[in-house]
């Protein structure tokens, strides 16, 4: 249960930082306070987790048609749905969404990168065991 929680909370913080380092790069993109970016990163994550995939199945045969450029789309458009729903996320229009949808999943893939996962704890097996011998 504590891993668990432990990496929801390292996620939420990637996110967070992945958020607040794109309002800085692109101009676009404004949080009211920090209480904002919290609360966005946190739906935005909520968004990627239960209505991306809906979206997904929905649109594949976009998505196939496009070779995959479609799923760039609905990035954009989970990070313009937070910013309708939290008051003091501003975002300027779609093309800032787009690019700063790619520029926040290629931070928080690389900073997710250098976290240790909580959720992917690998257990091995001793290596020194009961041999079989023919």
């Amino acid at each position: 249960m504590l891993a668990n929680l432990t990496a929801f909370f390292i996620h939420w913080g990637i996110i967070a930082l992945s958020l607040w380092v794109a309002s800085h790069v692109f101009s676009g993109i404004r949080f009211a306070s920090t209480g904002t970016l919290l609360v966005s990163a946190l739906l935005l994550s909520f968004a990627n987790a239960v209505l991306r995939p809906l979206l997904i199945v929905l649109t594949l045969p976009l998505t196939f048609l496009t070779l995959g450029f479609f799923l760039l789309v609905i990035n954009a458009l989970m990070l313009l749905l937070v910013a309708r729903l939290v008051d003091g996320f501003k975002i300027s229009g779609f093309w800032t969404a787009f690019f700063a949808s790619l520029f926040i999943a290629l931070m928080s893939m690389l900073l997710g990168g250098l976290v240790p996962d909580a959720e992917l704890t690998i257990y091995r097996l001793p290596a020194s065991g009961p041999t079989i011998s023919m």
